[in-house]
């Protein structure tokens, strides 16, 4: 698969759900930015780079902690996410904060203009996420940090989704998915690095940053409803598994999920599950 054409399908993906995504009654993309920016803390006056805004999910927290005195900019490669970002910078009355249509892996961007750069969940969608990291250290101001999130990989644990989900998920329905479009084979061929904290460190070390923390913290999502979880699925990075997936089988998908759902639900219906996420921060080395 060329990697022209898999961004082509990550952007339309992201672009087609923009005005749904990160809403449907579920919370989790929300909760994650606000804590990734808290790990990250940018300081008042701070300039602020966020990779794969979305909708703005650190784009927002961070804004409110640099101020009027500092600037954060979003750069998403979905030209619907930024438009639905701004909207919502307009309602907010942020003077802050700018956003940009642009191509995470090839930020145009001046040499030593941020102090900081976050992604949440947005460097997992990299083809090449370490000659993206390299170049952010470049645009990192002296004594600029990096702080990211990714799903934490475990063998045998279906990726991006929390270890509960496995057993619904059967592989014998993923085989009628496109090889390249397999969980396991986009893990391996673009996140490998991220399954080992040690290989994520020395990752990071090599694209030019040091003082490397890595930290698995559980973030609760939330859903009113097995419904409102499966149609939210549509709108995030799951989407790109349905749309490769036959009919016949996109429709069983849907039902094992959502009896599988119902079973972990409570008794109002609602959905509550404690997701493994990876917070990465460090420091440009230089």
């Amino acid at each position: 698969m060329r990697d022209s054409s898999y961004k082509d399908q990550v952007a339309r993906a992201f672009d087609q759900s923009s005005s749904t995504y990160d809403r449907l009654g579920v919370e989790f993309f929300t909760p994650m930015g606000r804590r990734l920016v808290d790990i990250a803390a940018p300081a008042p006056g701070e300039r602020v780079l966020d990779i794969g805004c979305g909708r703005g999910a650190c784009l927002f927290p961070a804004a409110e902690r640099v101020g009027p005195e500092g600037r954060v900019v979003g750069i998403d490669i979905a030209p619907g996410m930024i438009e639905e970002a701004r909207k919502e910078a307009v309602e907010r009355r942020l003077r802050n904060a700018v956003l940009q249509v642009m191509d995470a892996e090839m930020p145009d961007l001046p040499a030593r203009s941020f102090d900081l750069v976050t992604g949440s969940y947005s460097v997992i969608f990299l083809p090449h996420a370490t000659d993206a990291l390299t170049r952010y250290a470049g645009i990192l101001d002296r004594g600029g940090r990096i702080a990211f999130t990714s799903p934490v990989f475990r063998a045998g644990i279906f990726p991006f989704l929390p270890p509960e989900f496995t057993p619904l998920i059967p592989q014998a329905l993923l085989e009628h998915l496109p090889e390249q479009w397999r969980p396991e084979a986009l893990v391996q061929r673009f996140n490998s690095w991220l399954e080992r904290p040690e290989d994520l460190v020395r990752t990071l070390e090599g694209c030019g940053y040091d003082s490397v923390a890595v930290v698995d913290e559980p973030v609760r999502m939330t859903a009113v409803s097995s419904e409102a979880w499966v149609d939210w699925s549509h709108t995030q990075g799951m989407r790109l598994l349905w749309q490769n997936l036959p009919p016949a089988q996109r429709a069983e998908l849907r039902t094992r999920l959502l009896e599988g759902l119902d079973e972990l639900s409570d008794d109002t219906g609602a959905l509550a599950i404690d997701v493994p996420v990876r917070f990465v921060t460090a420091r440009v080395a230089r």
